[in-house]
Formats: C-alpha cells, structure tokens, sequence
C-alpha cells in the first residue's frame, strides 16, 4: 500500500515538471527555488556523479568546479522546490558513480554553467565516455585500492604494505555468484506486470497531454487589424 501511494506521488508530480533521461555521468542543469538568491531561484551546472534511493526518496548528487572549489549539491528528485531539470549531455560512464572525482584534478570536473545542451539524434542509443580519470597524490578521501572501478588511473603500488594487505582482505570475489543479491535488488516477476503497466499508462497519457500543449502553443492565430 506505501509504495502504491508513493507511485501515485511521484505521478502527481511528473504532470508538473519533466524528468529527463540521464544516468551517471550525464551533465544536468537544475532550477531550483532559493528564498535568498535574486529572482528566488537559482539553477546549478554539474556532472552526476552518483544517484542512490528509489521511490520518493530517490536522489542524486551534482558535482561542478566553480572558481577553483570544487562544489556538489544533492537534490531530491520529487523535491518541490525543483522548478526545472535539464539534461544538457546524455552518457554515461563506465562506473556507478563518480566519487572519485573528488580525488581526481580539477578539469575532470569543471563544466561552464551557461552550457549549451547536446542533444542525441532520436532513437540513438545512449553513449558510454570511457575516459579514465588519474587520481591526484595521496593522501585520498577513500581508499579506492579497495573499490574495483574501471574509470579511474592510479598507481596502486606505492601504497604501504599495509594498505596492500587490507585491500586484498576486502576483495569479494564470490559476490558475482550470489544469485541472493540479485534477487533483493529486483521486484518480483509476479508485481512487475501490475507496476509497469501502471506506470507506463499514465506516463503515456502525460507525454501525449504534452505534445498537444506543445502544438497549441505553436499556433498563432493572427489579429484583424480594424
């Protein structure tokens, strides 16, 4: 039942803002309400660097260098006080998230903020950037040794013995066998049905609701001059 009134929420709220496609790694732009800025609003350039939750609680976090500081904001993606998200470049990466941007140089992450958007040729599918980023001198914010990312560049043999050792006993290589994992990270077979159908019929109805907009406002009637 909570999560039936959640998807009726979430609903609610696409009839008033678009959601766009983007994964992590796209760039997107974000207007959103801020009480103290000129105008009440404010809108932030960045890279996605991560996105975590499900439901109302989904979430992801922007990253942007501006004047040399590095800066992230997290938004709530059914958050009220978002008033617009753009999706100024589509692609993804070849990791799940990007937190080692953190540790990475400054140019790895430093995007203008009056961007242009790139837009995809209908029907294309979605690009993979398979730069790989080198991380700065140690000391880093995380031990990344231990985390097995394909799009970060380090020298991993000038760590102590001792940094050596730990990573080794963190590996988990037994994790790609667990069929129990990836049993509790997906909706049972015998809900998907109900949900998706449900999901996709009052998103259709919302995109075909949209277009019709979009052609009314593309009419201008012209004035009789008397």
């Amino acid at each position: 039942m909570r999560e039936k009134l959640e998807r009726m929420d979430m609903l609610s709220r696409r009839k008033l803002i678009d959601i766009p496609e983007f994964y992590v790694g796209s760039i997107l732009a974000v207007t959103y309400s801020e009480p103290h800025a000129p105008g009440k609003s404010n809108r932030f350039v960045g890279i996605c660097i991560k996105r975590s939750g499900c439901g109302l609680r989904a979430n992801f976090l922007l990253r942007n260098v501006i004047d040399h500081q590095g800066v992230e904001v997290q938004f709530d993606m059914y958050d009220p006080a978002i008033q617009k998200i753009e999706c100024l470049k589509l692609e993804k990466r070849l990791d799940d998230e990007l937190m080692y941007l953190r540790d990475a140089p400054d140019e790895f992450s430093t995007f203008p903020v009056d961007m242009e958007p790139e837009y995809l040729p209908e029907g294309a599918p979605v690009p993979v950037n398979k730069t790989i980023v080198p991380l700065k001198p140690l000391p880093w914010g995380t031990k990344w040794e231990q985390r097995n990312m394909k799009g970060l560049s380090a020298n991993f043999d000038l760590l102590t013995k001792n940094r050596l050792r730990k990573r080794d006993a963190s590996a988990k290589p037994w994790e790609k066998y667990d069929l129990m994992k990836i049993y509790r990270e997906t909706i049972p077979e015998e809900e998907q049905q109900a949900i998706y159908s449900e999901v996709f019929m009052k998103l259709h109805t919302l995109e075909l609701s949209r277009k019709k907009l979009k052609r009314k406002r593309g009419i201008v009637r012209p004035i009789k001059k008397s």
